[in-house]
């Protein structure tokens, strides 16, 4: 059971303020779990960092993963036994602007919590977010596995291939007969597909920029509709990672590597079926239409092979897109009428461990 697991485990959540922070923060809070988190201000108004009231579930450090003094600070002063590294420039175009502010966020401030890991003796398990852009990508609708070459044509995919690399190098430094006296450290990467759910307000992502058009009784400009993405609720991944968190922490090297976390094949859609289906869901004459303008690259297929993860770990998917697509706009809607989104938010995180049994009951 999760909850008897992270009952009063010491957790440092780097990324606390993000999207997929802010859900996870929320989660170790009911699991138990006392949560230091670590991340810049939250970039976008509103965002579910204050919607959902977070600094109330977490002790909440605002600083940058670049400032490594400050990291190491924080770090020894709440002496974790388990880390969630979500911090980082999460935006593909984004990296297109600032590629240097992305490889400085994305590699140097991954290097930066790496380093704070290795000399801090309370450290048990390190899972390390990438994303499944860091493969090479080949357009093929044959799924990546963890095994695959890495890549990137952008900067941010190529900082996280990148961030791969450096996490694997720590893992060997770690483990070598020249490392500082640590005991048990665990280190992993993991790769989820493209996340879902509320509370995202982030620019150029495809439900974020539906809604911003809806709420304005505007149509949502499409700029590639016929490329396919592993869509999956946001919940989903973060459940992987409280899992492999506890197979780090009891069963060591045994779980450590990378791990790749994907809807089934049939939730791999084109952002055609998804931006019809959540006009569809939200009704009051939502709309799209394709941005026919120039845009940066972006890959036409991306899938993620997740079989070591179903047959090691046990997860599997338990909402599919259809369900995962309703949570969210049913998410962005109650926002819209003003309800209580902290109650509302946790609703939707016990209803999702009802479906995986109850794990927190």
């Amino acid at each position: 059971m999760l909850n008897n697991f992270y009952k009063n485990k010491r957790v440092l959540l780097t990324g606390h303020t993000g999207f997929k922070g802010s859900w996870l923060s929320l989660w170790l809070s009911r699991l138990g779990a006392h949560v230091t988190g670590y991340a810049l201000q939250p970039l976008s108004r509103p965002n579910l960092f204050e919607v959902c009231v977070i600094d109330k579930h977490v002790t909440s450090v605002i600083a940058d993963i670049r400032d490594r003094d400050t990291l190491k600070g924080i770090a020894a002063k709440a002496r974790p036994e388990i880390i969630f590294h979500l911090a980082a420039q999460p935006l593909v175009r984004y990296s297109y602007k600032k590629p240097a502010e992305t490889f400085e966020t994305n590699i140097m401030g991954t290097v930066n919590l790496l380093e704070v890991c290795r000399r801090i003796s309370s450290v048990r398990s390190v899972i390390i977010v990438t994303s499944d852009k860091c493969y090479k990508n080949r357009n093929s609708n044959i799924g990546y596995k963890e095994v695959d070459p890495l890549g990137g044509y952008d900067p941010y995919s190529a900082s996280k291939g990148c961030v791969e690399l450096v996490t694997t190098a720590y893992a060997n430094v770690c483990s070598s007969a020249a490392a500082p006296k640590h005991g048990a450290l665990s280190i992993s990467s993991v790769r989820a597909g493209n996340v879902i759910g509320g509370g995202d307000w982030s620019k150029d992502r495809i439900i974020p920029d539906c809604i911003r058009a809806f709420t304005r009784n505007k149509k949502i400009m499409v700029r590639y509709p016929d490329a396919r993405r592993p869509w999956q609720h946001v919940l989903e991944p973060l459940y992987a990672y409280l899992l492999l968190g506890v197979r780090l922490y009891e069963k060591g090297p045994e779980f450590s590597g990378a791990w790749n976390f994907g809807p089934d094949k049939n939730d791999i859609k084109p952002v055609r079926w998804l931006v019809e289906r959540v006009a569809k869901t939200w009704g009051e004459g939502a709309s799209w239409k394709t941005d026919t303008g120039r845009h940066p690259h972006e890959t036409h297929y991306l899938s993620l092979d997740c079989s070591k993860a179903k047959t090691r770990l046990g997860w599997h998917p338990q909402w599919d897109l259809d369900e995962a697509l309703q949570k969210t706009v049913d998410w962005y809607k109650s926002f819209k009428d003003g309800e209580a989104m902290p109650e509302l938010t946790m609703g939707q995180i016990k209803e999702y461990e009802r479906a995986l049994g109850g794990i927190a009951e």
